[in-house]
């Protein structure tokens, strides 16, 4: 398969040309070939889909948890049981190795889809006991109320993924959604979008429009929705979040990262390697929680390199179908050339270059946009490709002398998305997790992150978390309701 046939929106609970007429194309990253040609929405598109899932909430909010659940559980069977077929299609779209998408992709949406089916039918409110001095009594109670038309809007690294981490919590607490995805990796998302129609959910529940950031905007500053989950860029967060102000939208963001990973000189070496290499280069280093700034305490940097390089030697860049490939294309030539920017940045701002620092173009490698693993060490924190946020697969040592030193430098950034430590020391794993500015702290691994586990970020990094009980904070919200058992007390006669 070299194209797919044009990319529809689905509003209404089926596949729908775009009324704008407009279209745009998109590429395979692996050949710099055309894939898909797909419809993009305009203002009427926008409107229909909103008013689709406008349209669906009652109904929908008005099922209890466990029917809402149900279908949820069906729709995450359904996407198992086309894993390989999706996984091929995320491959096309995204340029990861089949090794990745075949074991993680798919599978890590159904996780999100199954989990939320459960929550669902637990999701409650409370009571408040307000005694019976006054005679009759009184008590309160609190209800969670779904918030409405939710918009999410996702990035293009993980498509599948980010869509059932959007979809999944929103329709589990009762609303409905209207769905963007990256206009770079439109494909997929389609896929949620037919497995939720065929688990049974309601027409309208669920509606993908395609398109760029026009699109988003009408959807963000649509007056009929009530929140937006983004997952995208820092400015793209902020943007969104100002458009989201006019109306006081509720909003999640999952933005950009710069993050640290810690390696003590009493870490198990292999193991630290072993998460850096994961911290960097998986999915050729396009992921926002990235520990793309790796501090060795000195008298281990040396032993840490030593077993690094090799490893990074025996890594297969390659033709993304390929099993044996380890390291696939990145996202598009323009983002490949901003990699290879960053490369050209750190060799003049006066950084070693250990290994990589290249494009690819051996073999089935020669017309995709594939960057060589590359490793840079840095003599301090100055430099662009330690502060910035690369996207690919460069990682920056950087050599430290102790924990207040390393927490110093890992907290002296404007991110906050994540970060990660080695040590045998519990008291100090604890220690320096608790003083970490980072929404996600990772002790003696990296880049895990299992469903049942809230995921966001602090400072320019994001508002909110996604996925574990923490995300139904983010997409209901809370009815308070007084009853009076007794006689109404006043000081008017």
């Amino acid at each position: 398969m070299t194209t797919l046939d044009p990319i529809p929106l689905w509003i209404d609970g089926r596949p729908v040309d775009a009324r704008s007429g407009r279209t745009f194309a998109t590429e395979n990253p692996a050949t710099g070939k055309p894939l898909a040609t797909v419809q993009e929405a305009g203002p009427e598109d926008v409107d229909a889909a909103v008013a689709a899932a406008r349209a669906a909430f009652p109904a929908w909010s008005r099922m209890t948890g466990t029917e809402r659940g149900r279908i949820l559980h069906r729709a995450a069977q359904i996407l198992r049981e086309r894993n390989d077929s999706i996984a091929h299609l995320e491959v096309l779209d995204t340029g990861k190795p089949i090794s990745e998408a075949l074991a993680v992709d798919v599978a890590s949406g159904a996780d999100c889809l199954e989990f939320f089916a459960g929550v669902a039918p637990a999701i409650a409110g409370e009571h408040i006991d307000l005694g019976s001095s006054g005679g009759g009594g009184a008590f309160a109670y609190t209800r969670r109320e779904p918030l409405g038309v939710c918009v999410g809007i996702g990035a293009w690294n993980y498509p599948i993924q980010i869509a059932c981490w959007k979809a999944a919590p929103a329709l589990a607490c009762g609303n409905t959604m209207v769905f963007k995805p990256s206009e770079t990796t439109p494909v997929t998302a389609l896929e949620l979008a037919r497995a939720l129609a065929e688990a049974g959910a309601p027409a309208g529940v669920f509606n993908i429009v395609q398109g760029a950031a026009e699109t988003g905007r009408a959807l963000v500053e649509h007056p009929d929705v009530a929140k937006v989950s983004l997952t995208g860029s820092v400015p793209t967060g902020k943007r969104a979040m100002a458009a989201a102000a006019g109306t006081l939208k509720h909003v999640t963001m999952e933005l950009g990262g710069k993050s640290p990973l810690l390696v003590f000189e009493d870490a198990d070496i292999e193991n630290a390697v072993s998460a850096a290499l994961n911290a960097n280069f998986y999915t050729q280093g396009e992921i926002c929680s990235n520990g793309t700034r790796v501090f060795l305490q000195r008298r281990i940097r040396d032993a840490f390199v030593d077993a690094m390089m090799p490893r990074i030697q025996r890594m297969r860049v390659g033709h993304p179908l390929d099993p044996e490939t380890t390291i696939g294309a990145l996202i598009s030539k323009r983002h490949m050339e901003k990699v290879l920017g960053y490369v050209e940045s750190g060799l003049k701002e006066g950084a070693k270059l250990l290994c990589g620092g290249a494009r690819v173009t051996d073999g089935a490698c020669a017309d995709g946009w594939f960057v060589a693993p590359t490793v840079f060490e840095a003599p301090d924190d100055g430099l662009a490709i330690v502060r910035e946020e690369i996207f690919g697969p460069v990682m920056t040592l950087l050599v430290f002398d102790d924990e207040d030193e390393a927490v110093a430098r890992a907290n002296a950034t404007e991110f906050g998305l994540a970060a990660g430590l080695f040590t045998r020391d519990l008291a100090r794993a604890h220690r320096v997790a608790a003083r970490l500015e980072a929404g996600t702290v990772w002790i003696n691994d990296y880049n895990l992150t299992p469903i049942e586990m809230p995921f966001g970020g602090v400072k320019q990094s994001g508002l909110g978390r996604e996925n574990g009980l923490a995300a139904i904070e983010h997409y209901t919200q809370r009815k308070s309701v007084f009853v009076q058992l007794g006689d109404v007390a006043t000081p008017f006669t």
